[in-house]
């Protein structure tokens, strides 16, 4: 089975380091999706702070989509952030930019 790709990178090319920091429970979500959804001011805030910090927590509000949809709202993200997912799990996601 070939290597899965996320937002234009490997899952494998993830540094360690990085991985331990998105999943260390001090690393709090520094942008949050309320009710509007994902929104182009939102997606911006995430370039920024990609620029700025190379990795972004972000959280879902509960009920704002549906757990089938999630997947997609992390692909989505990270495709029109140029970034990576690295963390995935539940209405929290961590994106990690290479750049």
């Amino acid at each position: 089975m070939g290597q899965s790709t996320i937002g234009g990178g490997k899952i494998s090319d993830i540094p360690e380091r990085i991985k331990r920091q998105a999943m260390d429970r001090d690393f709090q979500p520094s942008v949050r999706i309320g009710k509007t959804g994902i929104t182009p001011n939102i997606v911006e805030e995430i370039r920024v702070q990609l620029k700025k910090r190379k990795l972004v927590k972000i959280k879902i509000n509960k009920g704002i989509y549906e757990r089938d949809s999630r997947t997609q709202v992390w692909d989505y993200l990270a495709d029109e952030t140029s970034s990576v997912i690295v963390l995935a799990r539940g209405n929290v996601g961590v994106l990690w930019s290479q750049s």
